[in-house]
């Protein structure tokens, strides 16, 4: 049963937003912002609203392929007074990985360079780097809201003030195409997929 409305968002570049409204790709790969409450990424929630951030999207951190979408998407007039939300995502599962030849063999799968992804893992190079699968879901009217000064900064959770209303959600990809990028994205990984 999906929700009617929703308050908690996770940031995210715009750019890859659009990618995964677009059914292109359906993982994230986070360690958590820089002002993160015990300074790492925790899924501590697994519905939320795409909250698109314009900080740090930079061409070279893109596979060529994807450039083009980030240049068209920064031509596009941005109002930093307002957020508007468009898309919905459950976590279907989180899985860790810890090993360089893992991110690689996931970059049939991401808009963003190798490069960019092992960076993440990186950082903080003890922790796992958390991959996040998720389902996607268009909200049946963009929903915007103004922009509150709490939320900025460099956190990955925010609190939307008001409750969003989701209305009808559409799913980006259907049940057989999700499952197929879920299976494809294990395959890379080595691990054993659902029985079809």
């Amino acid at each position: 049963m999906l929700p009617n409305n929703c308050q908690m968002a996770l940031k995210e570049w715009a750019i890859t937003v659009e990618a995964m409204a677009q059914g292109d790709q359906v993982l994230l790969m986070r360690k958590g912002g820089i002002h993160e409450d015990g300074k790492d990424f925790r899924v501590i929630h697994r519905e939320f609203l795409f909250y698109p951030t314009y900080l740090h999207q930079k061409e070279d951190l893109l596979q060529p392929a994807h450039q083009p979408a980030l240049r068209k998407l920064l031509e596009r007039p941005h109002d930093d007074g307002h957020i508007t939300f468009s898309h919905w995502a459950k976590a279907e599962e989180v899985l860790e990985i810890s090993e360089q030849e893992k991110v690689d063999d996931l970059e049939p799968h991401y808009i963003w360079t190798a490069a960019y992804a092992q960076s993440r893992l990186h950082w903080k190079p003890m922790l796992p780097l958390s991959v996040l699968l998720l389902r996607v879901y268009k909200l049946e009217q963009p929903v915007t809201v103004p922009y509150l000064p709490e939320y900025g900064g460099c956190t990955s959770w925010v609190e939307v003030l008001s409750n969003v209303n989701l209305g009808r959600l559409e799913p980006v990809l259907d049940d057989a195409g999700f499952q197929r990028r879920v299976d494809d994205i294990k395959g890379s990984l080595g691990l054993t997929v659902a029985a079809g």
